[in-house]
């Protein structure tokens, strides 16, 4: 026999259920015994099975937070700017933690990137002043770790 999806294997094994001839690298083990892919049905965790209205629930309330969380990031920036790479991890850390909340602790690349956006938003709005945004390499690396941190958290 041929395996029915590498045709120029050999094979002596088939799939319990439907009995489609597998070859060692189709097998996949169950409880039940030895299945092809389709019949072994296999399928991504439900916790990275994200649905569209859940993306924007998480750009709701990503927004949200990423507007009130800047505005306070900046007047602490103008206060405790010594603090800000542990300002920039703790803005990374409650925006992934209440994004996550928001879509019953869902994880997925297409959170990290909400998560990441966030973040650079609210850092955005906590550098305006009226002489427009000042950008620095301290702050920088301080942005860095704040989307190092969000896509880590939802990962």
């Amino acid at each position: 026999m041929k395996c029915a999806t590498h045709p120029e294997v050999e094979t002596n094994l088939t799939c319990g259920k439907c009995g489609t001839p597998i070859c060692p690298r189709c097998l996949v083990q169950t409880p039940i015994g030895a299945r092809c892919r389709k019949c072994a049905g296999l399928r991504r965790l439900p916790t990275y099975e994200i649905a569209p209205q859940q993306y924007l629930k998480a750009v709701g309330v990503g927004l949200g937070l990423a507007i009130a969380i800047g505005l306070a990031w900046g007047w602490l920036w103008d206060h405790v700017s010594f603090f800000n790479f542990l300002l920039a991890a703790g803005v990374g850390y409650a925006i992934g933690e209440v994004i996550s909340l928001s879509v019953n602790r869902r994880r997925g690349v297409g959170l990290q990137v909400i998560g990441g956006f966030c973040v650079g938003l609210s850092y955005f709005i906590a550098k305006l002043s009226p002489w427009g945004v000042v950008f620095s390499l301290y702050d920088l690396l301080a942005l860095a770790l704040g989307i190092f941190v969000v896509v880590s958290r939802l990962r």
